[in-house]
């Protein structure tokens, strides 16, 4: 029978998330943790972006991506945290007292490690052209945003040389720039929504500030090229996303840059029977960041797609909390306490979390949000009870989808909460 290795902590990923759930974990008690990673190095995504922005929240000044995760990475000499890198997560199983997780790696072959408490930290991954169905050829020169990244900054290869970008997600607005600083001619940049999806600063240093245009409402209806791209159509569309006829505008180029949202990799949340949001497409937290799937946790863009790493960092560093006290006590939650349930109106996304177990709030549990419209007008967050009561509200002069919003919700209010539900909901 195969030796099973024990673990206290076991965290999957070893990008920023990760790094800041283990140690949060370490610093909270834990010596016994494992990192698995399934790159050959440390970082996560923030290896290959190299540009700045990154920090400004959590370390109050302005890092390239490497420098925000060597941060990190320069503390774990200071702890016990072992690492496993170029090792794959196979498989995730929940039992009553331990989580096993199947992992191969080329030095150490398959192996199954099991630890009291596991706290998934995988990530995203970018939608790719199968995911939006582009109609045209199957012509080279089609790349995901952050694909295109990783061979121009890791590897160093040019993807084009007149390019245009699909979506108008932060990795996208970014690699308009990257490439115009390469030397290509970035043509324009087209967003079905009638708004962009990147964070507003890069809509101005990354499109603006290089005369690239924006055309919300519009997207490419076709792509044609034999052995590689030659030229793609761009179309209007009317408020229920459809083309609008005779709007048409051809450009002729030879690279298409994909950036039209992520998905959060959960995979082995699945297999392991973790409840999952179809909102965010992450798992269903509480208050602490564990699923519902008991000793497992979840923190970072593998619950819900982050604009800003600085809050996955703090995120991340709760969850290792969360994780290392559960190790520690065998659950630090009063199982039969009252439950409260987030909903949310039409004009708000997700929460998460989206249960809070009060018993668990020592002051004030953190609740974040994205609204689905613009809001230029000053507006009201309200939290109602079953009751219609008020509980909570925040005001806020604008708000849009593409910066993720949040407050605190003290505990003092949440134990005055009729029922069992909590509705979010926006008030102009």
């Amino acid at each position: 029978m195969q030796n099973i290795k024990e673990y206290q902590l076991i965290v999957i990923g070893g990008g920023p998330a990760g790094l800041a759930a283990a140690l949060g974990a370490a610093k909270n008690g834990l010596n016994d943790i494992l990192i698995v990673e399934r790159d050959k190095y440390l970082g996560g995504i923030l290896n290959q972006c190299i540009h700045n922005g990154f920090g400004l929240h959590y370390f109050k000044e302005e890092l390239t991506g490497p420098e925000y995760s060597k941060r990190f990475i320069d503390l774990l000499p200071e702890t016990s945290i072992a690492v496993a890198l170029d090792t794959m997560a196979l498989n995730l199983e929940n039992s009553e007292d331990w989580r096993y997780v199947h992992v191969m790696s080329s030095a150490d072959g398959y192996r199954i490690l099991r630890s009291r408490a596991v706290i998934l930290a995988m990530g995203c991954r970018e939608r790719t052209r199968m995911n939006i169905q582009i109609p045209g050829t199957r012509a080279a020169g089609i790349f995901n945003a952050g694909q295109a990244q990783l061979y121009v900054n890791i590897e160093g290869y040019m993807v084009g040389k007149k390019v245009i970008i699909l979506g108008s997600g932060d990795v996208g607005l970014i690699m308009a720039r990257r490439m115009t600083l390469e030397g290509a001619e970035v043509v324009a940049c087209v967003e079905v929504m009638p708004y962009p999806g990147g964070l507003n600063r890069n809509i101005v240093q990354c499109l603006q500030d290089f005369d690239i245009p924006l055309y919300l409402s519009h997207t490419i209806t076709d792509i044609k090229g034999q052995n590689r791209v030659e030229q793609v159509t761009v179309q209007e569309v009317d408020q229920n996303g459809k083309p609008i006829a005779g709007t048409e505008i051809y450009y002729d180029v030879d690279t298409v840059l994909l950036s039209v949202g992520l998905i959060p990799e959960n995979e082995l949340s699945r297999e392991a029977g973790v409840p999952l949001d179809p909102r965010t497409s992450g798992p269903i937290v509480y208050e602490n960041k564990e699923t519902l799937a008991q000793g497992i946790f979840a923190c970072g863009n593998v619950l819900h797609v982050h604009d800003l790493v600085d809050f996955v960092t703090e995120e991340a560093e709760s969850a290792g909390h969360a994780a290392a006290c559960f190790v520690q006590s065998g659950g630090c939650v009063k199982q039969d306490g009252k439950i409260i349930s987030l909903k949310t109106d039409s004009n708000i996304g997700y929460t998460v979390p989206q249960q809070i177990r009060i018993d668990d709030v020592e002051k004030a549990v953190r609740v974040f949000f994205r609204v689905r419209k613009i809001f230029k007008e000053p507006s009201r967050i309200v939290f109602r009870d079953q009751s219609k009561s008020e509980i909570a509200s925040f005001k806020r002069l604008f708000m849009f989808p593409a910066e993720m919003e949040n407050v605190n919700l003290p505990r003092q209010l949440l134990e005055k909460i009729s029922g069992t539900e909590l509705t979010v909901s926006v008030e102009e």
